[in-house]
C-alpha cells in the first residue's frame, strides 16, 4: 500500500454492522476467534487461536505488520484495506479496523474488525461520509414509509416547496404540496412498494406551493427499501428540477406545431387565425392578430399616413383561453370589450404599444402591466373604458409582423394569473413564431393579389351574365382544373342574332392557366365578331379556322413537345368549338363542330339522344371542310353543349381541348355517364347544370369543364306575321297597310309610322335591286323585327346622298329610325332586317 493510500486509509471510517471481530494480544497472536471470522476466512477457531495473525495475511501485508503496530500504538487505531488468505489459500481483499483495548490488569489487546470489500464495496465509507453525501446533495431525497408518510428528507428537498425536513415528518405529500398531481406520484410509490421494481425518470409537471404561478417540471425516481428479511419498509425517492429543459422542449414543440399548422392555406385571415390558435393556450391566454388594410386586400405596400392620421388595422384573427367568454372568464360587457370581430377595424390609442411596434418594426414586452391602466384599444364614444384588471391580464408582448422587409401588422400576446410573466426567452420565441407566420401571411397576400387579378381576367373573358332573350332558357356552369387561380381555356357564350335567333357556343383551348385563358378570350371575341355576320355555323367555323391558322403562322407558333400548350404565345391552335344557331320561330336548329363533342338533346319527355354531328378538325390544324347538320326541335327540348372534360372518367391527363369526341369504348362510356346524369337531374333548371357537373366531375378535375344547357322555346303564332309580295310597285302600299293593321292587333300603334317607313323602304329596295318574289315578315319579340327576303345576292350599301340627289336615302332612313339593322344570307337569297325597341326609343 502506497503512502497516499496509507494516509487515506488512516482516515477511513466505517460502520461495524456486519464486521467480523477477532482479538490479538500485544505480540499479534490470535487470542479470540469469532463465528464471523470463521465464516469470513473459512478457518475454525481451533486452528486460528494461538496463531500469529501474519499467517492469515498475504506476505506483503504480513511484512508491514510491525509498521502498522507502531502506528496503532502512536494513534490508538488504524483502518485500511488488507489482503487476507482463506483456508484454501485464496487471497481476499478485506477492510480492517484495528483498535487498542486495555485489560483491567494492564495487558494490551488489539480488537480487529474485518469486512469483505467484494461483498460490501460501500463499507469503506463511514456513516459521516454517507450523511454528508445525503444532506449536502443538490438533489432532493426523501424516504416515506409504507403508508407514504415522510420519515426522512434532505435539506435540498426544501427548494421544491413543502417546508424544511422537520415539518414533513409524519405527513403525506398531499398535505404539504396540494398543487401537485399527488395521485400520479403516489401511484408510482405504491407500484414500487408492490413490485419492488424501481421507477426511473418519472416526469411531473405542475405548480408547487413554492411557485404557485409558475409551471415547473420535476424528474422523480423511486426505489423500494427493505429490511433484512426482504420485507418492504418504505420508498426512497429523488427529485430533480428539469423545468428549463421542459420549457425548451415546449418551445421546440410549439415551433414544430406552428410549422405544421400555420400556412396550410393561402387565405390571409385563415393564416392569421392559425397563428392565434397555435399560441393559445400553451404559450399565451389571449392572442390578437391585426393586419394593415392593404394586406387583407392583397395589395402592395402603402406609404405610411402623414400627420395625425393613423394606419388602418383590421382584426384578422384572435383566440382566448375561453372563446365563449372573456379572457378572464367573465361574461357581459367585459368580454365584448375584449374582442373586435374579425374583419372589423382594430383601433388603437395614439402612442399605444401596437402602433409603436408597427411604426418602429421592433417588438415590445411588458413583464408587469399596470392593472389600473385602460386597454390600448380605442372605443366608440360613450363605451366603457376597460382596464387590464377587468380583463384579468398581467403581462403582454407586441410583435410586428414583418416579411421581406415590410411590416404587415402586429400580433399581441397576453397572459393572466395562471402563468408567469413573459420573459426574454418568451419574447424570442414569440418573434420566431410570428416571423414564420409573417412569411405565410405575405405568401397569402401575394396569392390573393394574383388570384384576384386572374379572376378579374377570367370574369372579363367569360360572360358575367348571359343576354336576356326569349329563344331559349339557359343555364351555364364552369369548373376550372386549376382551383388556385380559377383560370382555364374552356368557355361558353350565348349571342343574340337577328330574327329572334340565338347562337350557342362552347369551346376549349389547349392547356390551362393564364396563357390558355388569354387565348380563350381572343377566340371568344373572334367568334362574337364573326357571329355578327349572320353566317351559317359551318362558315363561321371556316372563318375561325382560317383566323387561328393565319395568326399562328404570323406568330411562328409551333407545338411545345414538353407541354400541353403551344409555346409562349397566347394562341388557339388545336382548339375545339361547337357553334349552334336556334330559330324560335320554327324550332329550326343548325350546328357544326370543330374537334369538339357533339351536343346532347334532352327531349321534353326526358329521354336523351346525341346529335350525329360530323366532326371537323380542330381549329388551325387543317383538314377537310366543316359540315353542318340541321334538325327541328320541339319546344321544351334542352340542348346540352359541353367540353370534353365532362366526359372524362377522372383518370385522364386533362390536356384541355381540341380532342373532339371521344372515340371507341371510352367515348361511349362517357356518353352513357352523361346520359344517366341528364336523366337523373332534377330540381329547377338553373340547378340541373350544377347537378350534372357534380355527378360527373371529380373534386379535383384533370381538365376544365364548361357546360351550357339551353331549353328551347317557340314563338307563338300570334307573334309572327308574314306576307308573300309580288314584284309590283303598287304592292308597297299594300305592305304598309298590312303592317299597320298587324301593329294595331299587337297594340303597337305608336310604332306604326316608323314601321310603315321601314317596310316601304325595304320592300322598294328589294323590288328595285333584286326582283322576283318578296317576303315580308314581322316578329314581335323583345323588339319589333321587320324582315324582307328576296332572291338577290347583292349586299345593300348604306349611302350618304348629297342634297341634290333624288334617291339613295332609304337605308339611311332605316338606320336612323331603328335600333339596328343588317343583312343575312341564305341559300335562296338574302334577308334585310331592322329592329325597333319595344321598351323605349333607341339609345
Amino acid at each position: 500500500m502506497g503512502a497516499q493510500e496509507e494516509r487515506s486509509g488512516t482516515r477511513q471510517r466505517f460502520d461495524v454492522a456486519d464486521a467480523a471481530p477477532l482479538l490479538l494480544d500485544a505480540r499479534g497472536t490470535v487470542t479470540s476467534w469469532t463465528r464471523g471470522a470463521e465464516r469470513l476466512l473459512g478457518r475454525p477457531a481451533a486452528e486460528a487461536v494461538g496463531t500469529p495473525v501474519a499467517a492469515f495475511l498475504a506476505p506483503a501485508d504480513a511484512a508491514r505488520l510491525p509498521e502498522l503496530a507502531e502506528r496503532c500504538r502512536t494513534d490508538g487505531d488504524w483502518a485500511g484495506p488488507l489482503t487476507a488468505l482463506r483456508a484454501d489459500g485464496r487471497p481476499m481483499r478485506v477492510m480492517a479496523r484495528v483498535t487498542r483495548a486495555v485489560e483491567p490488569d494492564g495487558a494490551v489487546r488489539w480488537l480487529v474488525l474485518l469486512s469483505d470489500l467484494a461483498c460490501g464495496p460501500g463499507w469503506d465509507l463511514s456513516r459521516t461520509v454517507l450523511e454528508q453525501m445525503l444532506t449536502r446533495s443538490p438533489v432532493g431525497i426523501a424516504v416515506v414509509d409504507t403508508g407514504l408518510r415522510f420519515v426522512w428528507s434532505n435539506p435540498a428537498l426544501e427548494q421544491f416547496g413543502g417546508g424544511p425536513p422537520g415539518q414533513r415528518l409524519g405527513r403525506r405529500l398531499a398535505e404539504i404540496q396540494p398543487g401537485l398531481d399527488i395521485d400520479g406520484i403516489e401511484a408510482q410509490m405504491r407500484r414500487v412498494l408492490a413490485t419492488g421494481e424501481p421507477v426511473v425518470g418519472y416526469e411531473h409537471v405542475g405548480h408547487p406551493r413554492s411557485a404557485p404561478h409558475r409551471e415547473t417540471a420535476h424528474l422523480l425516481s423511486f426505489t423500494r427499501l427493505e429490511d433484512e428479511h426482504g420485507r418492504p419498509t418504505g420508498v426512497c425517492y429523488t427529485v430533480v428540477d428539469v423545468t428549463e429543459r421542459h420549457r425548451a422542449r415546449q418551445r421546440l414543440a410549439l415551433l414544430d406545431r406552428a410549422g405544421e399548422r400555420i400556412g396550410r392555406t393561402l387565405d390571409i385571415e385563415g393564416t392569421a387565425q392559425e397563428l392565434s390558435d397555435v399560441a393559445v393556450p400553451d404559450f399565451a391566454d389571449l392572442v390578437t392578430v391585426d393586419l394593415l388594410a392593404w394586406v387583407l386586400r392583397g395589395g402592395e405596400p402603402a406609404p405610411p399616413p402623414e400627420g395625425p392620421e393613423r394606419p388602418v388595422l383590421r382584426r384578422a384573427g384572435h383566440r382566448s383561453v375561453d372563446p365563449e367568454r372573456g379572457p378572464d372568464g367573465a361574461a357581459g360587457d367585459v368580454a365584448e370589450a375584449a374582442f373586435v370581430d374579425v374583419g372589423a377595424e382594430a383601433g388603437y390609442l395614439a402612442d399605444s404599444p401596437p402602433l409603436i411596434a408597427l411604426a418602429s418594426g421592433r417588438a415590445w414586452r411588458q413583464e408587469r402591466l399596470d392593472p389600473t391602466a385602460p386597454e390600448w384599444a380605442s372605443r366608440a364614444p360613450g363605451a366603457r373604458a376597460v382596464t387590464f384588471r377587468d380583463l384579468g391580464l398581467h403581462s403582454a408582448m407586441v410583435v410586428p409582423i414583418r416579411a421581406r422587409g415590410v411590416t404587415l401588422g402586429v400580433t399581441a400576446f397576453f397572459r393572466r394569473g395562471r402563468q408567469d410573466p413573459f420573459d426574454a426567452d418568451d419574447l424570442h420565441l414569440a418573434e420566431d413564431l410570428v416571423s414564420r407566420a409573417a412569411v405565410c401571411v405575405d405568401n397569402a397576400r401575394r396569392y390573393t393579389r394574383e388570384r384576384d387579378a386572374a379572376l378579374a381576367l377570367q370574369r372579363s373573358l367569360l360572360p358575367r351574365r348571359l343576354p336576356e332573350q326569349d329563344a331559349v332558357e339557359v343555364t351555364a356552369c364552369y369548373r376550372p382544373a386549376d382551383e388556385l387561380t380559377g383560370l382555364g381555356g374552356d368557355w361558353y357564350d350565348l349571342i343574340p342574332l337577328s330574327g329572334a335567333r340565338v347562337a350557342l357556343v362552347v369551346g376549349e383551348v389547349p392547356g390551362h392557366g393564364i396563357d390558355a385563358s388569354a387565348a380563350m378570350g381572343r377566340l371568344r371575341t373572334a367568334v362574337r365578331t364573326l357571329a355578327a355576320l349572320d353566317l351559317p355555323p359551318d362558315e363561321i367555323l371556316a372563318h375561325l379556322d382560317d383566323l387561328v391558322g393565319r395568326t399562328a403562322q404570323e406568330e411562328g407558333v409551333r407545338p411545345d413537345p414538353e407541354g400541353d400548350s403551344y409555346g409562349d404565345s397566347m394562341q388557339a391552335v388545336g382548339s375545339g368549338c361547337v357553334y349552334v344557331v336556334y330559330d324560335p320561330v320554327d324550332g329550326h336548329c343548325a350546328m357544326a363542330a370543330a374537334g369538339h363533342p357533339a351536343p346532347a338533346v334532352v327531349r321534353p319527355d326526358g329521354t336523351v339522344r346525341f346529335v350525329e354531328l360530323p366532326q371537323g378538325p380542330p381549329l388551325g390544324a387543317g383538314g377537310p371542310p366543316f359540315e353542318a347538320v340541321e334538325l327541328a326541335l320541339d319546344a321544351g327540348s334542352t340542348l346540352v353543349l359541353h367540353t370534353d372534360g365532362l366526359l372524362a372518367d377522372g383518370d385522364g391527363d386533362g390536356d384541355g381541348g381540341g380532342d373532339g369526341e371521344d372515340g371507341g369504348e371510352e367515348g361511349d362510356a362517357g356518353r352513357e355517364r352523361l346520359r344517366r346524369a341528364l336523366e337523373r337531374a332534377t330540381g329547377s333548371f338553373d340547378r340541373r347544370g350544377e347537378a350534372v357537373i357534380d355527378a360527373l366531375v371529380p373534386a379535383h378535375p384533370h381538365d376544365d369543364v364548361a357546360l351550357l344547357m339551353a331549353r328551347t322555346r317557340l314563338l307563338g303564332a300570334d307573334q309572327v306575321a308574314d306576307w308573300e309580295l309580288t314584284s309590283d310597285p303598287a304592292i308597297v302600299a299594300v305592305a304598309r297597310k298590312a303592317a299597320a293593321r298587324q301593329l294595331t292587333e299587337w297594340d303597337l300603334e305608336e310604332l306604326a309610322f316608323t314601321t310603315e317607313l321601314v317596310v316601304s323602304e325595304l320592300v322598294t329596295n328589294a323590288m328595285r335591286h333584286a326582283g322576283g318574289p318578296i317576303r315580308l315578315r314581322l316578329i314581335r319579340d323583345r323588339a319589333l323585327i321587320c324582315e324582307v327576303t328576296d332572291r338577290g345576292a347583292t349586299a345593300p350599301h348604306l349611302r350618304h346622298p348629297r342634297t341634290t340627289d333624288e334617291g339613295g336615302r332609304g337605308l339611311l332612313l332605316v338606320s336612323q329610325f331603328t335600333q339596328r339593322w343588317g343583312t343575312r344570307y341564305s341559300p335562296e337569297g338574302k334577308v334585310i332586317w331592322a329592329e325597333q325597341s319595344l321598351t323605349g326609343p333607341p339609345e
